[in-house]
């Protein structure tokens, strides 16, 4: 507490664990606040896609075809007079398992190859850095769609080549954080002691580099959507009639002049669900820093 004139003025206590401190920096940002409610509003729509659509995704009707957003179909009809609301709904269970799966492939294979390098150093280092290198001059999308083409179409394809795609960055991320790490004071005291290289590289290297791995799985998030979306834009994604979001903007693109809502309708869901991951990929990464910690 602190006293001026007369006055005893209570300081608010510090939090009492570092999660606690994250959280409350992390509330104070309502930027950050609003990107958790979307990302909550998008699982909600993957789960309770079966319950809360409208309609069958895949009914076509096409004495409705192109209907504007009305009492029957609240956000309209696409070419097919298929429900474009129950399509969004059903498209965001892509959107997400896509994004899932792929930031699990890039985390998995970044994080290996990432300790790897920095923790062995050496030959390794220099070996597994040239190769990343090598896959980080390509332009992002077009190493996607150079995986695809390799293996063909479709979810499980498209999820493996966004992964691929994710794992040079992940890599490269992983190995710097293990870097600095391993030449900090803390590592050199459990080398000191007697610890092993896994005890080392687990209890202390790998807990350090949590939260870089956790801000970078959320903003990732957001890149894997998009690139899922060209990809199914392209016709080298999820292929019909499989609900996709960039495969609806694809289908929509031929008429915009007489119906924009049809590509219009998804391409928001691309923006809204893209945006949502980026603020809270942004309020993670300002909550998680400790340099912030005990700031205001």
């Amino acid at each position: 507490m602190a006293v001026g004139a007369g006055v005893i003025v209570a300081r608010p206590a510090a939090p009492a664990t570092l999660s606690a401190d994250a959280w409350q920096r992390f509330r104070r940002n309502r930027l950050a606040l609003a990107g958790l409610v979307v990302v909550a509003l998008l699982v909600v729509a993957a789960v309770g896609a079966p319950w809360l659509a409208p309609a069958d995704p895949a009914k076509q009707s096409l004495i409705e075809k192109r209907a504007r957003p009305g009492n029957k179909f609240l956000l309209g009809a696409d070419e097919f007079g298929r429900d474009i609301l129950s399509r969004v709904l059903f498209g965001s269970r892509v959107a997400l398992l896509v994004g899932l799966l792929s930031v699990t492939i890039a985390l998995g294979l970044g994080l290996f190859l990432g300790c790897l390098a920095g923790f062995a150093g050496s030959w390794i280092d220099v070996l597994i850095m040239r190769g990343v290198e090598i896959l980080l001059a390509f332009p992002y999308l077009l190493l996607a769609i150079a995986v695809v083409s390799a293996l063909g179409p479709g979810v499980l394809n498209t999820t493996i080549a966004v992964g691929i795609w994710g794992t040079p960055t992940v890599t490269r991320i992983v190995r710097g954080a293990v870097l600095a790490a391993r030449s900090s004071e803390y590592v050199s005291a459990a080398r000191a002691l007697g610890a092993s290289a896994g005890e080392v590289l687990r209890r202390h290297v790998l807990r350090n580099i949590l939260p870089t791995v956790v801000v970078y799985s959320t903003l990732f998030m957001a890149n894997a959507i998009l690139v899922e979306a060209a990809l199914s834009f392209l016709g080298l994604g999820v292929q019909p009639p499989t609900p996709s979001w960039g495969l609806m903007v694809s289908s929509g693109r031929d008429f915009l002049l007489v119906a924009p809502h049809i590509a219009t309708i998804p391409g928001l869901a691309i923006m809204l669900a893209v945006l949502g991951f980026n603020l809270l990929g942004d309020g993670l990464r300002d909550a998680l820093d400790p340099r912030l910690r005990g700031q205001v």
